[in-house]
């Protein structure tokens, strides 16, 4: 007995072909519909009206043509058991071995921002209904969703005289489940949105994995790494795949490099965590004192930039042991310059760093009491804002320097302080469980260059002893959340030292 397959497509790319050689090639019998049919009809290639099969015309403007249960039992049957074999031998109901099926265009739809009477006419019914259908028979069935499939599925055939294999219907199966849960997603998302619902209730990562990495933040912790609609575009131009913590490093510096989109800038990333950064008159400048703040943790770091790097710029970088080097743009010499070191990875930014400030809107950590998804922390100060809550005032250059330093410290882990002079971050103290010990850090790696200094806090000071801290390194200036039962004490103690104050009333704690 022939083999038979369902065919009814939207898209019809490339199907005249596919269906020539299944009905020519092999030996095919093909079952179409409406315009699919129309198109097979008028090529020449054989075919039957689903019509033919249901007995019935179709009905609604068409919405209705294989939604019938001889179409879905044709599909469904396991003929491996005794029953169902029956049923259908009974009833002389037609069998079929392959669906081949792709969905209305709904994201296109969404895309063009059309009414909602047309974004709903393209919510796909028939469909996502019989290729589901396929899948889950996929022991005897094949369900084909894109037209990129037909040339697998030609060889597949040739390979086997005509038969699909096993493998190929599995394969396939789970492409369906893939295409039918981003489907079903994003029509969640656009229709929540139009009828101001809240679909929190119900979140899909929708991710594909893009490949196997050599493993995770350790040898023996197994990782891949997977990819949204959403990915950043990126080249690697040169040395090694990136690994796990590559990209977490890479994540960070570009993060925060995103914050200085239309200057100057230059970021050191080590360990996930931010250990230099500056702006200068070019990006040469500002990685001389970026590099300052921190020489030794720099070693083997993640170095980011705004603007494009130079060959001058990357006959510096070359000199040092780097692991990676990220960057909007790079002159051909550049290039050549980098690549003179084998495994120094070399990532070109192809998505804007401003386009970037604005990608993702959550971020999703999965914990074994429950996932957590939380917006992303794009807090933004106003100057027409600040709250300069002590007598002494700061200086328009020390509030631009405090505006720096805020930004690396919203990018620091808490508990951070972050000391800078003159758009240069010179001491960064991170990730410590008090926050005066984070200050004595930062006040250290400073040394001599905090006199007259600023000093940004992640969190507010729970009590006076930061800023006895403070006024030992000769800071100047400080910006800070406020909120804290001790805020009068802590301002009148700034206030003894003349140190400056601003609150700002937003936090930026990055556990």
């Amino acid at each position: 007995m022939a083999k038979r397959a369902l065919i009814s497509v939207y898209n019809k790319d490339k199907l005249v072909e596919f269906a020539e050689k299944l009905t020519e090639g092999y030996g095919w019998e093909i079952v179409a519909t409406g315009s699919t049919f129309d198109l097979l009809n008028n090529s020449g290639i054989k075919a039957k009206e689903i019509s033919e099969i249901t007995g019935k015309r179709q009905l609604i403007n068409g919405k209705v043509k294989t939604l019938y249960p001889d179409v879905f039992a044709g599909i469904l049957a396991d003929m491996n058991n005794e029953s169902e074999k029956a049923d259908i031998e009974k009833s002389g109901i037609n069998l079929f071995d392959m669906v081949v099926v792709n969905f209305y265009p709904f994201e296109e739809a969404v895309q063009k921002g059309v009414d909602e009477i047309e974004l709903i006419n393209t919510i796909d019914i028939g469909g996502p209904s019989m290729l589901r259908a396929a899948a889950k028979n996929n022991r005897r069935v094949l369900a084909v969703s894109s037209p990129e499939q037909y040339k697998r599925v030609l060889e597949d055939l040739k390979e086997h005289n005509g038969e699909t294999s096993l493998q190929l219907r599995r394969e396939f199966a789970l492409k369906v489940f893939e295409k039918t849960l981003d489907f079903d997603t994003k029509i969640l998302h656009e229709l929540s949105n139009r009828f101001e619902e809240n679909s929190d209730n119900y979140y899909s990562l929708n991710i594909k994995k893009a490949k196997d990495l050599r493993y995770g933040e350790n040898p023996h912790q197994k990782a891949g790494i997977y990819y949204t609609n959403n990915t950043v575009n990126y080249e690697v131009l040169n040395g090694k795949e990136l690994s796990y913590n590559n990209i977490l490093d890479v994540t960070a510096c570009t993060n925060i490099l995103s914050e200085f989109y239309d200057v100057p800038g230059c970021v050191i990333i080590k360990h996930n965590t931010p250990c230099g950064a500056a702006l200068g008159k070019d990006i040469t400048e500002a990685w001389k004192k970026a590099l300052d703040c921190d020489p030794l943790s720099a070693f083997g770091g993640i170095v980011g930039f705004t603007q494009k790097i130079d060959e001058k710029l990357a006959k510096e970088l070359t000199a040092m042991f780097l692991e990676v080097i990220v960057a909007p743009d790079y002159t051909e010499e550049a290039i050549a310059q980098l690549k003179t070191k084998k495994n120094l990875r070399v990532i070109k930014l192809n998505t804007s760093l401003l386009e970037y400030k604005n990608y993702l809107s959550e971020e999703i950590r999965i914990t074994p009491f429950g996932t957590l998804v939380q917006d992303m922390d794009k807090g933004e100060l106003n100057k027409d804002d600040f709250k300069v809550v002590t007598k002494t005032k700061p200086t328009a250059e020390m509030v631009e320097d405090m505006i720096f330093a805020w930004k690396i410290a919203k990018h620091a882990k808490s508990n951070a302080i972050v000391v800078a002079k003159d758009f240069k971050a010179i001491g960064i103290g991170q990730g410590q469980t008090s926050r005066v010990d984070a200050f004595e850090i930062a006040l250290n790696r400073a040394c001599d260059s905090s006199k007259d200094a600023v000093a940004a806090s992640d969190g507010f000071f729970p009590a006076i002893d930061n800023i006895h801290v403070a006024a030992q390194g000769r800071i100047a200036a400080i910006i800070q959340p406020g909120g804290s039962i001790k805020d009068e004490e802590v301002i009148k103690t700034a206030d003894k030292y003349n140190i400056a104050m601003i609150t700002t009333g937003i936090r930026h704690f990055r556990h």
